[in-house]
C-alpha cells in the first residue's frame, strides 16, 4: 500500500503538471485543491525541488512549477522517491534483495514466482505511465 505521502506527491505534481509552463502555483492553492494538509505538503515540494523536479520562485507570484516535461516524469520515478520499491517480498525484489526464509528452493517456489510477476508487470505499467497522461485521463 501506498503512503499518504507518496498518494500526495502524485497528487501535487499533477496538479503542477495542469499549470506546467503558465508559471508557479500557490502551495495553498495546490493544499486546497488536492485536499492536502499545507505543512505536509511543505515537505514534499521540497524534496521534489531538491530531487529536480520542481523550481520555486518567491513574491507575490510565488510558489512552484515543473521544471521537467510531465511527459517524462513517471509514476515509478514517484512511487521509487518516496516509497523506495514497489516489491511485496523481499525475495523479488531488485534494489532490496533478501533471500526469504521460507523457500527451500526459490527458483521453484510458486509464491516468490508470482510476486514477481506482479512486480515485474507493476513496474512496467508504472514505469509507462506519465504525470501527463494522467491529466489526459482526468480531462475526459
Amino acid at each position: 500500500m501506498l503512503t499518504q505521502k507518496t498518494r500526495y506527491a502524485m497528487l501535487a505534481i499533477t496538479k503542477l503538471a495542469k499549470e506546467y509552463g503558465n508559471g508557479a502555483v500557490l502551495i495553498s492553492d495546490i493544499a486546497t485543491s488536492e485536499k492536502i494538509p499545507k505543512r505536509f505538503l511543505e515537505t514534499i515540494l521540497l524534496e521534489l525541488k531538491k530531487k529536480g523536479y520542481l523550481g520555486s520562485r518567491l513574491g507575490k507570484k510565488g510558489g512552484y512549477f515543473l521544471i521537467k516535461n510531465p511527459k517524462e516524469i513517471t509514476l515509478l520515478e514517484i512511487i521509487d522517491l518516496f516509497e523506495g520499491t514497489i516489491a511485496w517480498l523481499a525475495c523479488t525484489c531488485d534494489k532490496c534483495y533478501r533471500p526469504c526464509e521460507h523457500c527451500k528452493e526459490e527458483q521453484t517456489c510458486k509464491i516468490r514466482h508470482t510476486f514477481k510477476d506482479i512486480r515485474e508487470y507493476t513496474h512496467k505499467k508504472l514505469s509507462k505511465t506519465s504525470i501527463f497522461s494522467l491529466i489526459e485521463v482526468n480531462k475526459g
